[in-house]
């Protein structure tokens, strides 16, 4: 996917998300764009504006996250003059920017409550005022959304105004993510990676091989489609061999043998260890041989020498040169210890 709209992907999830968007890009309506991180809510929101009446009009984003709780309203409907510490001069809101346009509304569930106060008259009645005045004046902007929160839940709740997500939700576009998007991580990576290529100036692409290959479709991909692009292209430049199918895949950029470890503070160190993330599986560790119970000394051995190279694979999340390094193995080494014990997939 890049910043001109392009849509990679080939699974049905996917091709229906796109084409529910595409039904409502010419309809005059609020949409609001729902998806975890990294599933392209933004790129959608440019759709419904490019294939709108108003695609020759601005399109205005803004990232409610980003901005302060103080600082929201005047960023989106603008202030005049005097009308808080530091305006020392007017300034025009985003919704005079949009005007004529489409305004794309990111992380909508963290507006304050006044901001969605005066979100749902503008949206209701196309009016605004710029904060420090009492004139009104209309506007003509189409509000496109976005978030990855629970809206109807939040509403439930009363942290969000219900009747400002009726007046949003004419239309809900709910975005896949990758993990269930059924082959679309073999044409996305194939994608990702000849561009990366081509940046690089590879004479040709070789594609990935069969470890690389494997280890992206068994990867989870939290980040999704966001996370699977820095994935390979970092894989790509990585590559010393243009010649040879890319097979060497490092999802985790942090993770070194060499990486600094935080001093527990005394609380900490008299305390019991946090648990591991839910979103992230803990390694498996390979369990304590029961001595008294061995009948066999070289089949135990064999079991447990399996269970190290298990734990230690998934503790590299199944990149094997590191798994090699975090074993004080070469690479040659692990690979035939894994094909010993047919775990090479």
């Amino acid at each position: 996917m890049d910043r001109a709209g392009q849509f990679v992907g080939e699974s049905g999830a996917f091709l229906d998300a796109v084409e529910k968007a595409s039904r409502a890009a010419p309809l005059d309506r609020p949409v609001l764009v729902v998806g975890e991180r990294g599933t392209g809510k933004e790129l959608i929101a440019e759709r419904l504006h490019r294939l709108s009446l108003r695609w020759d009009g601005p399109f205005i984003t803004l990232n409610c996250a980003a901005m302060p709780e103080t600082l929201i309203e005047a960023e989106l409907f603008g202030h005049e003059a005097g009308a808080f510490t530091g305006a020392t001069k007017a300034r025009v809101g985003r919704f005079e920017e949009a005007d004529g346009g489409t305004l794309f509304l990111d992380e909508l569930g963290t507006l304050s409550t006044g901001a969605q106060e005066r979100l749902l008259r503008a949206v209701e009645y196309g009016e605004i005022t710029r904060i420090g005045s009492s004139r009104p004046q209309r506007v003509d902007v189409r509000i496109v959304a976005a978030t990855n929160a629970d809206l109807p839940q939040m509403a439930a709740e009363n942290r969000f105004r219900a009747d400002l997500l009726d007046r949003l939700s004419f239309e809900v576009v709910t975005l896949p993510p990758l993990r269930v998007r059924e082959g679309d991580v073999p044409v996305l990576a194939d994608y990702f990676g000849r561009r990366m290529a081509a940046e690089l100036e590879w004479p040709s692409w070789p594609g990935f091989g069969r470890l690389a290959t494997e280890a992206l479709n068994r990867y989870e991909w939290p980040g999704n489609v966001r996370e699977l692009r820095n994935v390979i292209e970092r894989a790509v430049y990585q590559w010393n061999d243009h010649n040879m199918p890319v097979d060497h895949i490092v999802f985790d950029p942090f993770a070194s043998p060499w990486k600094p470890r935080e001093m527990p503070t005394k609380t900490e160190a008299n305390s019991d260890p946090a648990p591991a993330p839910k979103d992230v599986p803990a390694a498996p560790t390979p369990s304590e041989p029961v001595y008294n119970d061995i009948a066999d000394m070289k089949e135990a051995v064999e079991a447990y020498e399996k269970q190290i190279l298990e734990a230690a694979l998934a503790k590299s999340r199944y990149n094997q040169r590191q798994t090699a390094k975090a074993l004080n193995l070469t690479y040659d080494q692990l690979r035939h210890s894994l094909k010993r014990h047919d775990l090479l997939g």
